[in-house]
């Protein structure tokens, strides 16, 4: 079965709705991808930004069976607050697909764009004496905890390990966001550049609750030439993962971010349950499948799931204009 072949009804609904053919859905997105790299586009091959993840692991192995390896190039961009493990597990998994690669350090551009310096003045406005040797992440509290609005909180720790987490002003939220999406867009303005020379093509690789719920940043992630696995839930790429026969302890990594100094799961700092929970209330949602059915599938209540329901909504409100293309006075028509 194809993911497209059955939409199951709301009887049929359980934890096996997400299953598909990997074999089938590999082919499907492989040939996608050369109709649109090598025909649509007019470029040779494909650059990818490699994290060390499931989801840049998985994108690269479909443009290796798309492109021939010596078509992919991978590309490692760390920064002062990546995780060793990211560029240790994007490298062994590139040299078992023999994709050549490239190393870009990015922390020179952050700092030159002052990406560091603004997110720590944005974070002393709440904690005083916070200064370059201490670590923070952006945390939010599972919808399920929530009795109204889900506030995302800062937490720190201290040269000594100590932590806490505190509330943020609106401002100094917005700056810490707005200082840490320079690393996104400046990996992905790093990713044309290659791409550029190679006259390849840029492959994206957000997955459907990432595309879907906007936890992607503007011109950053969010932006790319392809996405083949944009369409499929996070469950449905580990299932393309095993397929591909992708590193195993990158299949058990947990998922993150990578994004601050300290370590932070997806979970906390974006969605409001595990991905293999939130994979189905977002099926359910796009399928008109009613909370009692998935709360019965998932192990939650019906009133629970009724808030992640209303979390779904709300993230898609807020993160519509991520989605939009630049507005125009009046419609530009192509000949």
């Amino acid at each position: 079965m194809t993911l497209a072949a059955h939409i199951p009804t709301a009887r049929e609904f359980d934890n096996n709705v997400l299953a598909l053919d990997p074999a089938a859905e590999v082919e499907r997105i492989v040939q996608t991808l050369r109709e649109q790299v090598l025909g649509v586009l007019g470029r040779r091959g494909a650059v990818v930004g490699l994290s060390g993840g499931i989801d840049s692991s998985v994108v690269a192995a479909l443009c290796v069976r798309a492109f021939g390896n010596d078509k992919v190039l991978g590309i490692f961009m760390p920064e002062h607050h990546s995780s060793d493990d990211s560029l240790r597990l994007g490298r062994s998994w590139a040299a078992q697909l023999g994709i050549d690669t490239v190393l870009e350090d990015i922390s020179p551009a952050l700092e030159g764009l002052g990406a560091y310096r603004r997110q720590i003045e944005a974070i002393r406005t709440v904690v005083p004496e916070y200064d370059e040797g201490w670590k923070c992440k952006l945390v939010l509290p599972s919808v399920l905890a929530s009795n109204g609005l889900n506030i995302t909180r800062l937490t720190v720790q201290s040269r000594d390990g100590s932590t806490r987490t505190v509330r943020l002003s609106s401002n100094a939220y917005r700056q810490i966001v707005a200082a840490t999406n320079f690393k996104q867009r400046v990996r992905k303005m790093t990713e044309y550049y290659h791409a550029d020379r190679l006259r390849y093509a840029v492959a994206g690789t957000p997955n459907r609750l990432e595309h879907d719920l906007g936890f992607f940043v503007k011109q950053g992630d969010g932006i790319a030439d392809v996405m083949p696995i944009a369409h499929l839930y996070k469950t449905q790429v580990y299932q393309l993962a095993e397929y591909l026969e992708v590193e195993e302890e990158i299949q058990r990594r947990p998922p993150t971010t990578d994004t601050f100094s300290m370590p932070q799961s997806q979970e906390e700092f974006y969605f409001a349950l595990p991905y293999h929970q939130m994979d189905l209330c977002l099926y359910a949602v796009n399928h008109g499948i009613p909370s009692d059915e998935v709360a019965e599938a998932i192990g939650l209540t019906a009133a629970q799931v009724d808030l992640v329901f209303r979390d779904i909504d709300a993230k898609r409100r807020v993160t519509r204009y991520l989605h939009a293309r630049p507005l125009l006075v009046t419609q530009v028509f192509e000949d």
